[in-house]
């Protein structure tokens, strides 16, 4: 199961990026949660292999991923090692040139065993991620 969701930003790739792979900065732009860089990346330290713990204010367990692409100014992709709602929750974000601006794709894929509980929650993940991201580029 994949659900995406897609938005236009005005400003250029490598912009969005410099927000976009700053693990820990998420905390700045994603309301109630501390992002924790828990491992470095082969390469780069928010690269392929790092891995980042997200917890959130409140009884939920944190969410650990790991970073499994990372395409400077063109794509991120990660997968859940633990504390994801959903089995397999699986994420990549992809930013493509449109004009002057960016157009940005999130999209969350997972395996499905309630078709339209887990589409839905995927969708409503993808959307929020999305919107927070759109909200930090924009500042």
């Amino acid at each position: 199961m994949r659900a995406v969701a897609t938005a236009v930003v005005p400003v250029p790739p490598d912009q969005v990026w410099a927000v976009l792979a700053d693990h820990e900065a998420m905390s700045s732009w994603g309301p109630g949660v501390t992002v924790t860089v828990t491992k470095e990346g082969v390469a780069e330290r928010n690269g392929v292999g790092a891995v980042r713990k997200i917890a959130a204010a409140g009884p939920a367990p944190a969410v650990i991923e790991e970073i499994t692409r990372f395409d400077p100014g063109t794509a991120l992709g990660y997968k859940a090692l633990a504390g994801a709602p959903l089995k397999n929750y699986r994420g990549l974000v992809e930013l493509s040139p449109v004009g002057e601006g960016t157009q940005i794709a999130w999209s969350i894929s997972a395996d499905q065993r309630l078709p339209l509980a887990e589409k839905a929650v995927a969708k409503t993940i993808a959307t929020v991620l999305l919107r927070l991201l759109v909200r930090a580029v924009k500042k």
